[in-house]
């Protein structure tokens, strides 16, 4: 490959990666994704199997280093790199279908948008899951919420918007492609025109019985790894807040709630262990005079777990749910020597959480007779959709997803996190009430729209009523169907290339046609 073309593939490659992370908040400039696509697919197409590797670990890079920024702020740089080199290798993987797939050879063109999309699907799907549980964090559908493509949730979850955006990106780079040849391509561009425009025929309903809630957002005396080191301070701050919010009930100037929410980490002092701290949790329920979900923590000195007690007033702890997904490398730090030998930081984390079994759904009775069977997830659980689905395929009728984010302060973590409790209420057709000690938090309606969200670092509450829902979406229905499809189209992409495609087969004598020497645009004939 000449050195000019390498050059030039290299930086359609970082300016492609660099587009997809401006499609996530802040910036959420989300049209920006299917550009970003583009231009990898334009990077990669052709390239051979390890060429294309390479760039697409390059655009990688430019997607995750901007967007896991977070994850350096206090911590340091190198799990801020060790995490994005990580997850650029799931590009990395798409890079190398797309360049191998896409060799030489006739009839290749028309299906360059489909080995696109649907690579993008299996290397999102794989480092979900992928080591040690996987990171399902900055997927590509969680950037579309406020986009039309955003509303193809309830019919193929996040995967299926991951596909619209990628073919869309895909055919985008076709019809450049075409254009430079001095050829148009209107099918490209209606194609990618109606991958963008699908979702706006999806319908996503918003009735139901209605359930007030309350979400306590108590803040921290300051953020960072060490906003536990006042941990008494957290607990006041979230006791003196629904204390408040109890007078202005009782002077009539606040609905009554039918269930309040405090954000995970709320209590960061074990209330079974600790009588001060569950005086403290029962006065403020007592006073509130309505279910409480606590986010606290449990501690017997051998097991550590992530909990959620559910408060009832007069009766203390009538439910609890343990987090069933630790997150690797800040609530456990697995092969723990192997690592320590690369960072120090590991043990910043002295202990391990346990993970939990079994899942947490909480029942409560409206004012108006209603149940309410809310699905619960704590911090980075919602961006495990089996996990949520698992719940609202058990009857929950309302997500709940508690949180704390003091640790990533002033950064794009907490908004990225709401976009992705913002595709789980259109994917499952649930509100949610997504509470953070520290913000960003909102009530978010089925329709994926945020109702009064909270500024980062201040306290606040969050009441409003709700929508209850029982239907089950298409989505919540097919579970990973989307994502195996989107495997078995892959491998079979991969057995017509083994096969030589269709018409590969050109030379007599069976010689097999390899355009070697012809370029990245061979296929394009």
């Amino acid at each position: 490959m000449a050195y000019g073309a390498g050059v030039q593939r290299l930086v359609l490659a970082v300016l492609g990666g660099l587009a997809v992370a401006l499609a996530f908040p802040t910036t959420s400039l989300w049209g920006l994704a299917p550009v970003g696509l583009a231009l990898i697919g334009l990077a990669t197409c052709g390239a051979g199997w390890a060429h294309g590797g390479t760039l697409g670990y390059v655009a990688g890079l430019a997607v995750f280093l901007p967007t896991l920024s977070w994850a350096g702020i206090y911590v340091g740089t190198l799990p801020w790199l060790a995490l994005s080199g990580l997850q650029a290798v799931a590009v990395a993987g798409v890079g190398a279908l797309h360049g191998g797939l896409t060799g030489a050879r006739p009839g290749v063109a028309r299906v360059r948008p489909v080995v696109l999309a649907v690579s993008w699907v299996v290397a999102e799907s794989l480092r979900g899951r992928l080591p040690y549980g996987g990171f399902p964090w900055v997927l590509l559908g969680t950037s579309q919420a406020d986009s039309p493509f955003g509303r193809l949730a309830p019919v193929a979850g996040t995967a299926g918007i991951g596909f619209a955006v990628a073919v869309c990106g895909g055919l985008l780079g076709y019809a450049v492609q075409a254009r430079g040849r001095g050829r148009t391509s209107l099918a490209a561009l209606v194609t990618a025109a109606a991958a963008l425009f699908a979702g706006l025929v999806v319908p996503l309903p918003v009735d139901g019985p209605m359930v007030s809630v309350l979400g306590v957002q108590g803040n921290v005396p300051r953020p960072g790894l060490d906003f536990n080191a006042e941990r008494r301070a957290v607990l006041d701050n979230h006791v003196r807040a629904t204390m408040a919010a109890a007078d202005e009930v009782a002077a009539g100037t606040r609905a009554h709630p039918d269930l309040v929410v405090w954000p995970e980490n709320s209590s960061d002092i074990d209330p079974t262990r600790n009588p001060d701290a569950d005086a403290a949790i029962r006065q403020s329920v007592d006073r509130i005079g309505a279910p409480v979900i606590v986010g606290t923590l449990t501690d017997d000195g051998t097991v550590l777990h992530n909990v959620s007690f559910t408060y009832a007033p007069g009766e203390g702890v009538v439910a609890q749910y343990v987090k069933q997904h630790p997150v690797p490398f800040a609530e456990y730090i697995p092969d723990r020597a192997f690592w320590r030998r690369l960072s120090s930081a590991v043990d910043l984390l002295p202990r391990d959480y346990s993970p939990g079994e079994g899942r947490g759904i909480v029942t409560a009775t409206t004012a108006s007779g209603a149940t309410v069977r809310a699905g619960l997830s704590i911090c980075f659980e919602v961006a495990y959709a089996d996990l949520v689905r698992d719940v609202v395929t058990h009857g929950a009728n309302l997500l709940v997803v508690q949180t704390n984010n003091a640790t990533f302060g002033y950064t794009a973590e907490s908004e990225q996190q709401l976009a992705v409790s913002r595709i789980r209420a259109m994917e499952f057709g649930r509100s949610v009430v997504h509470v953070s000690t520290v913000g960003v938090s909102a009530l978010v309606t089925p329709d994926g729209t945020p109702h009064l969200t909270t500024s980062l670092f201040t306290t606040a509450l969050l009441s409003g009523v709700l929508p209850l829902r029982d239907d089950l979406t298409l989505a919540a229905r097919l579970g990973q169907w989307p994502e195996l499809l989107a495997a078995a189209l892959l491998l079979g992409l991969a057995a017509a290339h083994t096969a030589g495609w269709r018409g590969g087969l050109r030379r007599s004598g069976g010689q097999r046609h390899t355009g070697s020497k012809e370029g990245s645009h061979a296929d394009d004939r």
